[in-house]
């Protein structure tokens, strides 16, 4: 057995491997890989996307995954161009997004165009990409590279091009 491949020995039978197409497959991949963080115990997770406006954040079935996963010494980090659609479509998030703030980092990059951001959920045991977020086609997989490359993208995004957005509160005068 080399090094190589015990970040990719986790248990992850039931999330896919390789290409997937389409908007349904797409968000059934979201709740799995969120479902399989609660279960296997992913210590950091980072998701992208310029709205979020198609992914299944509201839905009960993930934010029980997402409350299931969260623990102290987690990190979620989010980027998006905007958060206008995550508040209005996915209230139950937003929720839970309150309770967990000291785990989670939100960030915003307003003026990048939409196409550039990635859309993409990454951890260090699997990552989902959308190469195509409009036909909701991309790659998904384990492979040390594919993670690796895709934390490299992220990172860049989180460091230099973004800024702090998505407050969990908002406190008036």
């Amino acid at each position: 057995m080399t090094d190589v491949a015990a970040p990719s020995s986790e248990p992850l039978h039931d999330l896919p491997t390789g290409r997937f197409s389409g908007r349904d497959a797409f968000q059934q991949m979201v709740r799995d890989a969120f479902a399989t963080a609660a279960r296997d115990g992913w210590q950091e997770i980072v998701i992208s996307d310029a709205h979020f406006h198609d992914w299944p954040l509201g839905e009960r079935g993930v934010v029980e995954s997402l409350q299931a996963w969260a623990h102290s010494g987690r990190r979620f980090t989010m980027l998006a161009c905007s958060y206008d659609d995550v508040i209005r479509r996915h209230a139950r998030f937003v929720r839970w997004r309150g309770t967990w703030d000291h785990i989670i980092t939100c960030r915003r990059s307003p003026a990048a165009d939409p196409l550039d951001l990635p859309s993409a959920l990454w951890s260090p045991q699997w990552v989902m990409h959308r190469l195509d977020p409009e036909r909701c086609v991309g790659v998904s997989g384990s492979e040390p590279d594919r993670r690796v490359l895709l934390r490299e993208s992220l990172n860049e995004w989180v460091r230099s091009k973004s800024t702090p957005g998505f407050p969990s509160t908002t406190l008036g005068l």
